[in-house]
């Protein structure tokens, strides 16, 4: 009973959050780049600097819809601040870093690799040498320490140069750019990463800033074509790893919102299915099962939505099945088919909130229970292994005068979550490979920009305006997971 012996006790970053060197080393712009900073408390929303076609300059709402008319790109302007530009910097802490995860126990530790420091603009012929020995320098460190890298390909930074040039995955070449990519560094890095991830939480690659398209309105065939070539990249670079290295072991990531129906009303039954299918299930389907379901081709003809094809493509998707799903859990939602009250915080996705739940500060609700549903879920259906890969708290932390963190807040949440873990492994027979607690250290939060809502074991000297040292300071939940990884996950006190 309890955790495997060889559980993947670990934490995640990623690199548009952490990394920092955003000109360093010879990387380009990804459409991260572009983003500044916002305040999730006050409500102050997030930008993009963006140049109109007559050479005019604005900044325009960053949402999950259209934010770039035709015509337009995004563009760095040196009067904003981009918190992704610095970040918490690992790009010149990475050995510090590394040795502090290493002192924590970590038996794995969950990162991106840039693509444009690889691939500066997407779509060079040759890559950048030295953006190769960078992560080199990153994973030797990590098995000097004993660490198990699990490297995501993408985590929401496309090229800025391939959404400018080429309208970003709507059109076919990114495929082959994402694949001489992929290629590049699945090479490169042979025998030193083995656990891969194609696209973090692919199912929230809807923002058409964020997958590089461009459109004065909302178009469904253009994002459908979009999210198409997405996971074609996908199926197609878990083939790819395996003719490599066949010890590689591939997944997908999505981001898990667990959603209940709000009450037994079989409207909000159906409408709870039609959330689930559209926001996660229909990603999990393509990835785990190698075609589109028949719900979402209905959907597309209802919408008059024709995916454009080549010869190969069918055989490619069902070829490229993940050996593992990896998931992000934070979080449920409450699905109404008449929403009436007050609506739930967080990435719920116009849910209702849920009365029996507590919240975070940030509104999200805490729902350590969930977790164990969610993996009984998806074992249950598909029966792949599974990685949880990001769950953590975020939380404004204080530093005492003595220099303490005392986190008991983000102890208390992941103490609860794990319990929930080892009860889906030892009374469900579910089988899971590890868990990522998000995150290592502070990082830029993704949603807001800002660096006061905090979910790191390790605490980063630096604001919201991007003032501070870089100092990193252990905080009570970085001794606490250190016992918990040496107990494997028996000492929870």
């Amino acid at each position: 009973m309890g955790f495997p012996k060889d559980f993947l006790w670990g934490a995640a970053t990623a690199a548009n959050q952490y990394e920092g060197g955003y000109l360093s080393g010879g990387k380009g712009l990804s459409v991260q780049d572009t983003v500044t900073g916002g305040d999730g408390i006050h409500g102050i929303p997030r930008y993009i600097s963006v140049r109109y076609a007559d050479g005019t300059t604005g900044m325009l709402k960053l949402g999950m819809g259209c934010e770039l008319p035709a015509g337009a790109v995004a563009y760095v302007d040196e009067k904003q601040y981009y918190p992704s530009h610095v970040a918490t910097d690992f790009y010149h802490h990475w050995k510090e870093d590394i040795a502090l995860f290493g002192e924590m126990g970590l038996k794995s530790f969950r990162l991106s690799i840039n693509w444009t420091r690889i691939f500066p603009n997407g779509d060079e012929e040759e890559p950048n040498e030295e953006g190769l020995r960078f992560y080199d320098q990153v994973f030797d460190e990590c098995h000097k320490y004993g660490i198990e890298p699990l490297v995501s390909m993408n985590h929401f930074d496309c090229p800025l140069h391939l959404a400018s040039e080429y309208d970003g995955w709507a059109s076919r070449k990114v495929v082959d750019f994402f694949l001489k990519y992929a290629e590049t560094i699945l090479t490169r890095y042979k025998g030193k990463v083995r656990y891969w991830i194609t696209f973090n939480e692919v199912n929230f690659l809807r923002s058409y800033h964020m997958i590089g398209i461009t459109e004065t309105e909302s178009n469904p065939q253009k994002l459908a074509q979009a999210i198409y070539h997405i996971l074609l990249a996908s199926a197609k670079t878990v083939r790819l790893a395996h003719e490599i290295d066949a010890d590689n072991r591939m997944g997908m990531m999505f981001a898990y919102l667990l959603s209940y129906a709000n009450t037994c009303n079989p409207d909000d039954v159906l409408a709870e299915l039609d959330f689930s299918r559209d926001i996660k299930d229909f990603y999990l389907d393509v990835h785990c099962r190698g075609y589109y379901p028949n719900y979402k081709l209905k959907e597309f003809e209802r919408k008059g939505i024709r995916l454009v094809k080549e010869e190969g493509d069918d055989q490619a998707l069902r070829d490229g099945t993940v050996d593992y799903i990896a998931f992000s859990y934070y979080n449920s939602s409450v699905i109404s088919s008449a929403p009436v009250g007050e609506e739930a915080g967080g990435n719920h996705f116009g849910g209702v909130k849920n009365p029996y739940l507590e919240s975070s500060e940030w509104s999200w609700g805490i729902d350590p229970k969930g977790m164990r549903i969610a993996l009984n879920k998806l074992w249950d259906k598909y029966q792949k292994p599974l990685m949880i890969v990001e769950n953590g708290l975020g939380a404004k932390d204080r530093v005492e005068e003595d220099g303490s963190i005392h986190d008991d807040y983000r102890i208390d949440f992941l103490r609860k979550h794990i319990r929930e873990m080892e009860k889906a492994i030892s009374l469900d027979g579910v089988e899971l490979w590890g868990y990522q607690v998000w995150s290592a250290i502070d990082i830029v939060s993704a949603g807001t920009g800002e660096m006061r809502k905090r979910y790191g074991f390790i605490y980063v000297d630096k604001d919201d305006d991007g003032n501070g040292t870089l100092e990193r300071t252990r905080k009570d939940s970085f001794y606490w997971y250190k016992k918990v990884i040496a107990s494997n996950g028996e000492d929870l006190d």
